[in-house]
């Protein structure tokens, strides 16, 4: 039995509730009422709470619960899932976590798990595994007889081969969203060669892979067509510089790439080299809206002209530059990057609206790719709504001035911007529509900085973070919201 208000907590905007006496048997409501009630009801926690109340709840729940995520606390573990999936007879989406796990919990899931999903979820369509370090191809081949399944997420599963990856997508024809991260001994093999003669995959994601290169990506093939988002990333610490022979490269140039689906593209710590590998691509994406190149080598003028020109679409941007681009040395090698892409960003990304650059640690001062100037120009000339900074030491205060005229920015975020004062900072209260603030690691402000906002509310939220010249007390009042921490290790 519940009474009126508990009802009315769990789902104030049922009409039918509303109308209700002062005490409700949940026999005498319809199934579909008592559905939209715990459908409303979104925490696991609260969800487990409610399906104790009543026997009746109980059963729907188990009836409609779709998703479940388990991991250390699940021990015995296969004695556990059984259990688990013959509770949630219609699981659609499981995520099954051993982060943090130790021996002292109890045994980790291991194959004969992956036989219990494979056997008990007809329905399961969305699986991630991670940290799961007892799985094992094996464990793959069993779960290629979920037919169903679309999605597949590996985080850290050092068993895994390249042969257990190919096991499953040979028996999974709908896999749509292929994650792996961590994955150290998944070479390329014929997965890849497999996968791009499916067509089938939209979201491919594979991040510090050590046995996985980006000349590996050409094995795509065809699949590059209906491929959306694409987010490849290259252990920095591991990397082994792979040499591209003469055919490698021709089949790179002389293979057609069909970017046209291409939404979503992230690169980290790659090697983009002309005419070999990813650089062959950047410039065929049309309609490209989001890119994120982060500390990758060898990204000259050229590629983002090329991109700017055709990915008209394009609304984000996220630039992170390594050193290598500033250094003395480099300052007449093309490869730098320079104003020249900032422009070209401006003329042909009319609906660009976030903007991040950030230079790397060892960037020198005087040496930085992108001038004030350029920045500046790309904010005047697009609806640009975010903007951050990183260790952009060439923006200043004359930079802060200008940016009182961006009619659209509404979030700004300055990290390690040395040149920035409190003189810059007080204008931060006419800025026409800025409701999100955030500062880190920023050496010349103060809490005068902050003074012409405090009292105002002008701000949402306002995030201060390892700023030494601003004191917890300093920030009260400035914002709606606001967060603060001090750790000033950084510095020494």
């Amino acid at each position: 039995m519940w009474n009126k208000e508990t009802i009315k907590e769990v789902v104030a905007n049922v009409p039918l509730l509303r109308q209700e006496a002062n005490l409700v048997s949940m026999d005498d409501l319809p199934d579909q009422l008592v559905w939209d009630i715990l459908s409303r009801v979104k925490k696991t926690v609260d969800k487990n709470s409610a399906s104790l109340a009543c026997k009746r709840i109980y059963e729907l729940d188990n009836e409609q619960r779709q998703s479940l995520r388990v991991g250390c606390g699940l021990d015995p573990a296969n004695q556990a899932l059984t259990s688990l999936c013959n509770r949630f007879p219609n699981l659609v989406k499981v995520e099954i976590t051993y982060a943090g796990w130790m021996s002292k919990l109890g045994k980790q899931l291991d194959d004969q798990g992956l036989v219990i999903l494979a056997s008990n979820c007809p329905s399961l369509t969305d699986l991630t595994l991670s940290y799961c370090t007892f799985i094992t191809d094996v464990g793959l081949r069993h779960l290629a007889s979920c037919s169903k399944l679309s999605s597949l997420k590996l985080n850290f599963t050092p068993r895994i081969t390249g042969c257990g990856i190919l096991s499953l997508v040979v028996g999974c024809k709908n896999l749509t969203i292929l994650h792996l991260i961590r994955c150290l001994n998944v070479t390329s093999v014929e997965w890849l060669e497999y996968i791009g003669k499916m067509e089938t995959l939209e979201d491919l994601s594979i991040k510090n892979c050590r046995a996985l290169g980006e000349g590996d990506l050409i094995k795509l093939g065809s699949s590059w067509r209906k491929l959306k988002r694409l987010q490849f990333e290259v252990d920095a610490n591991y990397r082994y510089m792979k040499v591209y022979d003469r055919l490698a490269v021709d089949r790179w140039q002389k293979q057609w790439i069909p970017c046209e689906s291409m939404l979503e593209l992230s690169l980290v710590n790659c090697i983009i080299s002309p005419g070999r590998g990813l650089a062959c691509m950047l410039g065929k994406c049309k309609n490209l809206e989001k890119i994120h190149l982060d500390m990758c080598v060898g990204v000259r003028d050229c590629d983002i002209i090329g991109l700017a020109k055709k990915s008209s679409n394009l609304r984000s941007v996220s630039l992170q530059v390594p050193s290598d681009f500033s250094l003395p040395p480099l300052m007449n090698n093309p490869l730098r990057l320079t104003d020249e892409s900032l422009k070209a960003l401006a003329q042909n990304c009319s609906l660009l609206e976030s903007v991040r650059i950030s230079f790397s640690d060892g960037e020198f001062p005087s040496f930085s790719s992108f001038t004030q100037n350029g920045i500046l120009n790309l904010i005047q000339r697009c609806p640009i709504r975010e903007l951050a900074l990183d260790h952009v030491y060439s923006f200043n205060d004359v930079g802060m001035e200008a940016l009182c005229s961006a009619q659209n920015l509404e979030t700004l975020e300055l990290v390690r911007c040395q040149e920035i004062s409190d003189e810059g900072l007080q204008l931060v209260s006419q800025f026409p529509r800025l409701c999100t603030l955030r500062l880190k690691k920023c050496l010349g402000v103060s809490d005068d900085g902050l003074n012409p906002v405090v009292g105002t509310y002008k701000l949402e939220f306002l995030a201060v973070e390892d700023c030494p010249q601003i004191s917890e007390r300093g920030v009260l009042g400035a914002a709606r919201s606001v967060s603060f921490r001090q750790d000033l290790s950084w510095m020494y």
